[in-house]
């Protein structure tokens, strides 16, 4: 019995060993050499300048998706070459297959660019595996751009430390041939931050839509993206690049809008604005990032959902100044996140508050500390103005772990001076765990918050731990915060209660769980890629008194098809115990306070995505409360390409309660319309009808790309009452922005 549990740890051990070796084998196996040129280049995309022909060659991709540890057919192979000169590092990619060759969209940093043929080049300058950049680029040339952290990259999910919300000029074209697709690349030294290194990390993916695959040229296992950092090459420099002395950028804007507020029966508001922003590079690791009188009037607006929980919808930070580098600030925590840039600059409801001003410093100190410098001020309306402070720093130990700790501060401001009793302190300190091959994370964490009113009680923590494999992973959560833990800088779910009698807002502290564990299978000769379940638990208790908030247990079952096709089955049982009256409209009988417990069963499927129509149908039923749910679900994507994407999505939610209660149809409707007149001027009209939220909003941007990263914007926002379909607030905004650099 012991020699079998013996060779049992033994077996177990080597596995384990093996598959950590593999990301350190990568940057000894996948060396490419890069040399100076001397010829100029003609950027046309196609391969045919005589300095092409002296370089080495990246080739031999590996399959990442649907299998893995297998070489991509010579077919469809990529072929990549790299040089460069004193300010540009170039490169040459040559895509092999036959197209045609799916584009989503025309748009730079479309949010469906991956899921067409795209190739992307990843750097790691610092070549430490905690911080990188992407550039991709599509058969016609259109560009994305992203920031990526160390964390982890796993399939499956949400990708996790990708932003791309950075801008950066850089320059490139495409051709299409019989044989496939080429394209150069021109990338400024100007737009990546590095040290005097003689070897950087990089890796080289590619899509290949339309055999369903992705690829990379050193190998990434399967359940990570190809964006993960723990899988890089080696990019080996006869010299390494020297440099920029100068890199500073200014981005000044000009506005004029027409508002016209219905409601409150105002007249017509017209207003002249300037602004600017500024990107200074104190060195080439660290940025400094200034805006004056900042406008975020061209941002995306929020994609409205229908709320049938007791908790207020979080939803994303748009706004660019907030986004770059957004990691070393937000990547704390876990359910509940110390910082969430939202609550600057926004109130609950989404509506701006006037910001003055806003400086950020970011970037690496050293090869092994990050740091983020923070401070914004907003404007003094009704309300006192704030002033918002906030430090982190990220030290890199081990191999691709990270000591954190984060200081935020938000003090009123109130003619001409600071308030000194309307504070807000949150502080605290996290160890971030992530093995070499990425599989094993563990995280632990402790914070406290400081108010004029609060000193005790005033705490948060959070433990994580996990394995992501190829076909078991597992994730264990337990965090908590104090009664007192008030935090100006974050949005966590379950500490406000509302009581829907006495119109009260109750905030009380809480523990949380969160456990899921899933297997997933990989079928040969089948129409399916994979398919796997997984078990999820999660809950919140009370601090003070361990009283239950809620639970839920969920059983999911999901189905990848080779044609890009989606099934997801799920059962869930959930609880609630509404610790006060609660109601989901304005007009029933609030819900008594009490426990419920009910089940619902939950069925969703997405059509083939490389598809000119796609379709997104869903459909849930079950017990609610103490009554019962019904749900359907429709989204209709068309899209004609390269140039056009339409779409209408569609939720229905009937609620059916006991007779004291009432019953409700909430209606959810919303097309949008993207035109593509060129990869430099766009039009997107987007419409929400929310019968929940008694609004009809229509929001449409016209986008000039005159010169690159240099923008004419008019939009156009136009909100009424459903029940009554009469006119809240019209808006009418024109903005010019112009990027210069000296």
């Amino acid at each position: 019995m012991r020699l079998n549990f013996f060779r049992f740890f033994i077996l177990l051990y080597s596995w384990v060993l093996s598959h950590a070796l593999l990301a350190q084998n990568n940057a000894e196996a996948y060396r490419l050499n890069i040399k100076k040129m001397d010829e100029k280049i003609r950027l046309d995309g196609i391969i045919d300048e005589p300095f092409w022909q002296k370089t080495e060659v990246a080739t031999h991709f590996w399959m990442n998706f649907p299998v893995g540890g297998t070489q991509v057919n010579d077919e469809v192979q990529t072929l990549v070459r790299v040089a460069y000169d004193d300010n540009f590092i170039y490169i040459g990619v040559e895509c092999r297959g036959k197209g045609p060759f799916l584009v989503q969209s025309l748009k730079r940093d479309s949010d469906s660019f991956w899921s067409g043929d795209a190739f992307a080049v990843i750097f790691d300058p610092v070549n430490e595996r905690t911080n990188g950049a992407i550039f991709g680029v599509n058969s016609e040339g259109v560009q994305t751009e992203a920031l990526i952290t160390g964390e982890p990259a796993r399939r499956g999910g949400q990708l996790s430390g990708y932003n791309k919300a950075w801008d950066n000029k850089w320059y490139t074209e495409a051709s299409v041939s019989e044989n496939g697709w080429t394209a150069e690349m021109m990338i400024p030294f100007k737009s990546l931050r590095f040290g005097k290194k003689d070897h950087w990390g990089i890796n080289f993916i590619r899509i290949d839509a339309n055999n369903n695959a992705n690829h990379s040229w050193a190998p990434v296992p399967i359940q990570f993206y190809g964006t993960d950092l723990g899988y890089l090459g080696q990019l080996i420099w006869d010299k390494p690049p020297k440099n920029t002395k100068k890199n500073i950028s200014f981005v000044p804007y000009l506005l004029g809008d027409a508002y016209k507020d219905f409601e409150n029966q105002s007249n017509l508001n017209q207003s002249f604005d300037i602004g600017m922003d500024a990107k200074i590079a104190i060195n080439s690791n660290l940025n400094l990032d200034l805006t004056v009188n900042p406008d975020f009037s061209q941002v995306d607006v929020d994609e409205q959902q229908t709320n049938l929980t007791t908790v207020n919808l979080r939803f994303p930070e748009r706004r660019l100044f907030f986004l770059e580098n957004s990691d070393i600030f937000s990547n704390f925590g876990t359910n509940a996140k110390p910082f969430f840039s939202r609550k600057i600059g926004l109130d609950d409801d989404g509506n701006t508050i006037p910001i003055i001003y806003g400086a950020r410093l970011s970037g690496n100190l050293n090869k092994n500390l990050r740091i983020g410098l923070m401070n914004t001020q907003t404007q003094e309306q009704e309300l006192p103005g704030n002033n918002y402070s906030s430090l982190a720093l990220h030290q890199r130990v081990l191999k691709r772990s990270v000591l954190r700790g984060y200081f935020h501060n938000r003090v009123g401001f109130s003619e001409g001076s600071i308030k000194g009793d309307d504070f807000n302190r949150i502080g605290g300190l996290e160890f971030n765990y992530s093995s070499v091959d990425s599989k094993w994370r563990a995280m632990a964490g402790y914070g406290l918050a400081f108010s004029n009113e609060n000193q005790d009680q005033n705490h948060i923590f959070n433990l994580l731990g996990g394995y992501g494999g190829r076909a078991f992973n597992v994730m264990v959560n337990i965090s908590g915060l104090g009664d007192n833990y008030i935090n100006d800088f974050s949005l966590i779910p379950r500490q406000k209660h509302y009581d829907a009698v006495q119109d009260t807002t109750y905030i009380l502290g809480f523990n949380h769980w969160w456990a899921t564990m899933g297997y997933k299978f990989y079928p040969e000769n089948t129409f399916i890629n994979q398919h796997g379940f997984s078990l999820t638990t999660n809950g919140d208790r009370t601090t003070t008194s361990n009283e239950l908030i809620q639970d839920k247990h969920a059983l999911s079952y999901k189905i990848l098809m080779k044609n890009t096709s989606t099934l997801d089955l799920t059962y869930a049982h959930e609880g609630v115990n509404l610790l006060y009256p609660f109601r989901f409209t304005d007009d029933d009988t609030p819900l008594p306070a009490q426990l419920y417990r009910f089940d619902y069963g939950q069925i969703k499927y997405v059509t083939d995505t490389r598809r000119e129509i796609k379709l997104t149908t869903g459909f849930t039923y079950g017990s609610f409360y103490n009554g019962t749910r019904t749900e359907f679900s429709l989204g209709v994507d068309y899209r004609v390409q390269p140039w056009g994407n339409f779409s209408l999505n569609f939720v229905q939610n009937n609620l059916d309660f006991p007779s004291d209660y009432g019953a409700e149809r909430l209606l959810l409707l919303g097309p949008k319309a993207e035109i593509n007149f060129s990869k430099n001027f766009f039009w997107t009209t987007f419409m929400q009808y929310n019968t929940q939220r008694d609004n009809f909003n229509i929001n449409s941007r016209l986008q000039w790309r005159y010169m690159p990263m240099s923008d004419l914007f008019i939009v156009y926002s136009d909100n009424y009452m459903v029940e009554y379909f009469g006119p809240r607030n019209r808006a009418l905004v024109l903005k010019l922005n112009y990027w210069f650099n000296l």
